[in-house]
């Protein structure tokens, strides 16, 4: 298992900007396919962005239409982090916010729960005025 960590949340005003950081101390992040999902008051999880692995497949990543032009996400391999920036937030951004990573290190990231088998805890991220 990798102990996934997110930081970042918090409580942010309508168009302005979060970073969320996802971490472990144990094993390479860019080995692995990342998923960052978020679940909202009362909703399942919903898939906002992914990025392969980096050694791997390269690194391509995907977008939930939602955030497409807002999001991105992107690796620091220094840090041994994965992050998603968010852009010009909007209150129905509001949820926590999970990474994910794939175990299976060839597979393709997608934006669905079920391609991840080991989780973090979740950060909170209001967008209110």
């Amino acid at each position: 298992q990798v102990p996934l960590v997110e930081s970042g949340g918090g409580l942010v005003q309508p168009g302005g900007s979060l970073t969320l950081s996802c971490a472990t101390s144990e094993y390479t992040l860019d080995h692995y396919p990342i998923g960052w999902f978020r679940q909202a008051p009362g909703k399942d999880h919903e898939g906002v962005s992914c990025v392969n692995s980096q050694v791997i497949t390269g690194g391509g990543t995907s977008y939930a239409d939602a955030v497409k032009g807002r999001f991105i996400i992107g690796r620091d391999s220094a840090k041994n982090t994965v992050y998603l920036r968010m852009n010009d937030l909007k209150p129905e951004d509001t949820g926590i916010y999970y990474c994910a990573a794939n175990s299976n290190l060839f597979s393709t990231c997608v934006l669905s729960i079920g391609g991840y088998n080991m989780w973090g805890r979740g950060t909170q991220v209001t967008v209110s005025s």
